[in-house]
């Protein structure tokens, strides 16, 4: 894996200069999490429902299709700041979208799932307190999958199968280990680096065009709700809705990332 990007130490939303998107977690989370005390939940289901054969042991990078379709995907792990704005253009533009949530997120925007959930998105697990999942053992893995899965359910919406990894950190054991959960990994194609902010030279044209410059059918797209630490700007937010209308004006159309589920998989996971 590449070393983080120094900017993340400070920031509350932002991914690494690797293109991992990210949402970090307070401090004081992010140090009961390295010395693996974070609360072990109850396991939400016995016997999590198999994730398919062919998605299993995969980061997946885009949905694999030939249709002119991109999947929208928003992280979620500090402030909301840009939900507002960012719910508003879905609602306009009447375009699904997915959104990776992590616990303390959903503890702390009590409101946030029912506003996501309720305009017709798809919600994704993204951990309880954002760490570096390879450098946790076994069972702090299960515990950070389990609690995020736990709040999302509480607060009225299923996450299950998706999972996506803070900081896009993964290893085959981790993998395996969200996998064993009944999660599918789902990474990105493109990160728009929205992140960074203005302080960090990017601004809503630059994220525009990272996005567009990587359209191909099955594109999966990375943006961020939270607000940069140092500006506070709201890039992926402000960037959105000359996204949506440079990609339809290419004739792409938008999918949530249960796309990447065949109608079998679908029956099946529901099935348990």
């Amino acid at each position: 894996m590449a070393a983080t990007h120094p900017a993340l130490s400070a920031a509350c939303s932002e991914g690494d200069s690797a293109g991992r998107g990210s949402e970090i977690a307070p401090p004081a989370a992010s140090a009961s999490l390295s010395t693996g005390t974070t609360p072990t939940p109850e396991p939400t289901t016995a016997d999590p429902p198999a994730v398919p054969a062919h998605l299993r042991g995969e980061d997946v990078t885009e949905i694999p299709t030939g249709d002119r379709v991109v999947a929208l995907s928003f992280d979620a792990g500090a402030n909301s700041a840009g939900l507002p704005s960012i719910l508003g253009t879905l609602a306009d533009q009447q375009v699904p979208a997915t959104f990776f949530l992590t616990g303390q997120w959903v503890d702390g925007n009590p409101d946030g799932v029912a506003e996501i959930h309720g305009g017709g998105h798809r919600l994704g697990n993204h951990s309880m307190t954002h760490p570096h999942l390879p450098a946790l053992p076994d069972q702090a893995i299960r515990d950070e999958v389990q609690g995020a899965e736990q709040r999302i359910l509480a607060a009225g919406a299923d996450p299950r199968p998706l999972f996506r990894f803070p900081f896009g950190d993964r290893d085959e054991r981790t993998i395996a280990a969200v996998n064993d959960l009944g999660y599918v990994a789902v990474r990105w194609t493109v990160d728009t680096l929205g992140w960074k902010g203005t302080s960090g030279g990017m601004d809503a044209q630059k994220v525009t065009e990272r996005a567009v410059n990587a359209l191909r059918p099955g594109e999966i797209v990375l943006m961020h709700l939270g607000a940069n630490p140092q500006d506070g700007s709201t890039l992926d937010a402000d960037a959105l809705p000359d996204m949506i209308e440079r990609m339809r004006a290419a004739d792409y159309a938008f999918v949530t990332l249960d796309a990447l589920l065949s109608a079998e998989d679908r029956r099946r996971l529901a099935a348990g």
